[in-house]
Parts: C-alpha cells; sequence; structure tokens
C-alpha cells in the first residue's frame, strides 16, 4: 500500500493499492473502490464519501493524476488500475471457477447488453442484476430490496455502478448485509462494457490520457470534472508537497 495524502493534518490518509490485480485475494471478503483526481476533490467536500474511501479494504489508483501525485508525494512509481481492468479480470477469474456475478445499477437495457456480452465472452458465469430507481436518495424499502435481490442471487461478486460518490457511500453503509465476498463500485464501466458509452481508443489509454478521449467525446458532461476540478486539485498536490 502507499500512503497518499495526509488529509487536512487529521492523519487520515488514503492507502492506494500498489500491486498487480494477480495478486489481489478473492477469495476473502474484500470492498473494493477506486480513486481518481476528481473523486479525491470530492471527497475533501463530503466527509461521508471521503470515510467510503479511507475504509475501502482495496483502493486502486484509477487515473494518471493519482500515478503522478504518488511519484511527486511519496516516491512511489506505481500503476494506474482502472476499473475497466478489475471488471476484466474478476470475470476472468469467476470464469474459471464458474462463478456468480452480479449488477447493481443502471436501466435494465443496459443490464442486458451486459449480461448478453458475459454470456459470449465468459460463458461460465452466471449473471444476475437489479436496475434501483433513478433518485437521489434511496428509501429503506429500496435498500431493502436491493440487498435483498443481491443476496437471493447468491453472487461471488457484486458489482455497483450507481455513479460516485453514490455507490462508494452505498456499499460503505451496506457491506456488512451484503452476502458477496467481492464488492467493486466501478460506475462508468457499465455504460462502457455494455457499449452504450464507448471508451477512448486505445491511443488515449496507451499514451495516459484517457481523460482527455473522454472530454472530447462528451464535453458536455466531462468539463467540469477535467477543467474545473482539474487545476484545483494540482493545488491540493503542489500545497501537499510543499507544506511544512
Amino acid at each position: 500500500m502507499g500512503n497518499f495524502f495526509n488529509q487536512s493534518g487529521k492523519g487520515m490518509h488514503y492507502n492506494l493499492y500498489t500491486g498487480t490485480l494477480n495478486e489481489l485475494s478473492l477469495e476473502s471478503k474484500i470492498v473494493i473502490n477506486t480513486i481518481n483526481q476528481y473523486s479525491y476533490c470530492v471527497a475533501k467536500e463530503d466527509g461521508e464519501f471521503r470515510d467510503a474511501l479511507i475504509g475501502s479494504d482495496i483502493l486502486l489508483p484509477d487515473g494518471e493524476g493519482v500515478v503522478l501525485a504518488e511519484r511527486i508525494l511519496t516516491g512511489r512509481k506505481i500503476n494506474k488500475i482502472s476499473g475497466a481492468d478489475l471488471h476484466q479480470h474478476i470475470l476472468t477469474s469467476l470464469n474459471h471457477k464458474n462463478g456468480r456475478c452480479f449488477y447493481l445499477g443502471a436501466i435494465n437495457e443496459t443490464l442486458e447488453k451486459i449480461k448478453a456480452r458475459i454470456q459470449h465472452e465468459f460463458p461460465n458465469v452466471v449473471v444476475g442484476y437489479y436496475s434501483p430507481p433513478f433518485k437521489s436518495v434511496f428509501s429503506e424499502e429500496d435498500n431493502n430490496k436491493m440487498i435483498a435481490a443481491i443476496n437471493d442471487f447468491g453472487a461471488d461478486a457484486l458489482f455497483i455502478g450507481l455513479t460516485a460518490p453514490k455507490q462508494e457511500k452505498w456499499s460503505w453503509q451496506f457491506k456488512s448485509r451484503i452476502d458477496a465476498k467481492v464488492i467493486c463500485a466501478i460506475g462508468a464501466v457499465f455504460d462502457f462494457y455494455s457499449e452504450t458509452v464507448k471508451r477512448p481508443s486505445d491511443f488515449f489509454i496507451r499514451y495516459k490520457l484517457e481523460w482527455l478521449g473522454r472530454l472530447l467525446s462528451n464535453p458536455r458532461k466531462m468539463w467540469r470534472r477535467y477543467l474545473y476540478y482539474g487545476p484545483i486539485y494540482v493545488y491540493h498536490i503542489f500545497k501537499l508537497k510543499f507544506a511544512a
């Protein structure tokens, strides 16, 4: 693990995962989240989100800005691990052992596309899913139905796509009631894997410019994430670097 960012002098820090996906144990119950420059900035303003990230069993560096910050602040050289990489790794593992995975989030059309693709690419994996109501806050009844759907299915791995920070908060709140061994908040991967949203080409990914590809493909949605929070993130990094 790498110690990433002291939080406001309170002694709290994000423990980044510095290993490879092949070194992850998927046999015991773990909650896996990701952090990027946007989620770091949002978490500074949202204590519940920050607690969920800090409380992760595994926190993946899903952003070149995070990788660079780790190098600047600690001297460690680590690799980016995206939610898409994690998703592919877990599906491959489940396929080898006839496992079961469950998707929570998105609309039924997207979930059906995910299931159809998995049946083609990972034929030994059994897929379940649940599309929760689209609302900013779930009711107690909503939460009970979601948890029941997951546990009744008997998932080995749960993928949550409720968008950040909602998905991380939800898994943090209810992880003790969820029977799945591996709980992952992977957000945009639902759209990428179902191909309802196209992931940036290999060119952008290879040259560490996936953020630019996402910005160019959907500037109306992404401008704030990269053009507004990007400079704020840089400010925080240099403030930490040169703090007394």
